[in-house]
């Protein structure tokens, strides 16, 4: 992200340190689930939570990535040096990388998606105040950006609540279409993992299970969240235009072709 335009809150969601603990989480859930099926033994699952106050050594797992060449190994090598490697050797079992990469990925995506709520529902606050606020004062009219009939500002505020309110049931429902995770293993068989570890670990973090999975959680929840935004950022481009045309006399008067 770019510093400068960063807020520190959504920052720390995309963070590595963030990313690494999400994934530590999903693992120490994933060995709880196993150890209460009796597929682990459960001193191993409890040894996982050793590590649970421990700050992930991102130099630490870069430089073991550099040689593994795998990141999802790098971070549970990492893991083993913290609570020991007889202690970690069941951690990850029948799990693929995607089971903590894409489960992840949608665990970050819905706490992004609660800072731009409820930023939405504090616009829509102003909006609703401003609206009643002037809805007495007069301003010009615009037609294709040219001057029309007077309306008044209360009117225009009112407009961009009514289009920022829908965009927020829009959030909201992409939010919803987002927070599902899987832990259904290679090529989503669950042929070496219960789904009860799934289960187990959705209900955990927030999330709902994936219904069906075929490793990786499927690709059109993520082109809605990020439609979604998209339409969001046009109804922002949308207000900022328009706030624009109202500090100008003229906008293309001259070159209206008729």
């Amino acid at each position: 992200m770019i510093p400068r335009y960063a807020r520190p809150d959504m920052v720390s969601i995309w963070s590595p340190e963030t990313k690494f603990r999400i994934w530590y989480e999903i693992e120490a859930h994933a060995c709880d689930a196993m150890a209460d099926l009796g597929v682990i033994p459960k001193e191993n699952a409890e040894a996982v939570w050793k590590a649970k106050d421990v700050e992930f050594d991102v130099a630490r797992i870069d430089e073991i990535e550099a040689v593994t060449k795998h990141d999802v190994i790098a971070f549970l090598t990492h893991l083993a040096e913290i609570i020991g490697n007889d202690e970690a050797r069941f951690v990850h079992q029948g799990m693929t990388s995607s089971d903590v990469l894409d489960t992840t990925l949608n665990i970050q995506l819905t706490r992004a998606a609660d800072i731009l709520i409820a930023d939405m529902e504090a616009l829509l606050a102003a909006l609703k105040r401003r609206a009643h606020e002037h809805k007495m004062d007069v301003r010009i009219g615009r037609s294709h950006g040219i001057h029309a009939e007077p309306v008044t500002m209360g009117l225009t505020f009112a407009r961009f609540y009514a289009e920022m309110d829908r965009n927020l049931g829009r959030l909201r429902a992409a939010r919803a279409e987002i927070a599902t995770g899987a832990i259904s293993g290679a090529v989503g068989t669950f042929a070496n993992i219960d789904p009860a570890v799934e289960a187990h670990v959705c209900d955990k973090l927030g999330l709902e299970p994936e219904p069906i999975s075929t490793q990786v959680i499927p690709r059109d929840r993520h082109a809605m969240f990020f439609a979604t935004l998209g339409v969001i950022a046009s109804s922002i481009e949308n207000i900022a235009v328009e706030i624009r045309h109202m500090q100008l006399t003229e906008v293309m008067e001259a070159e209206e072709f008729f």
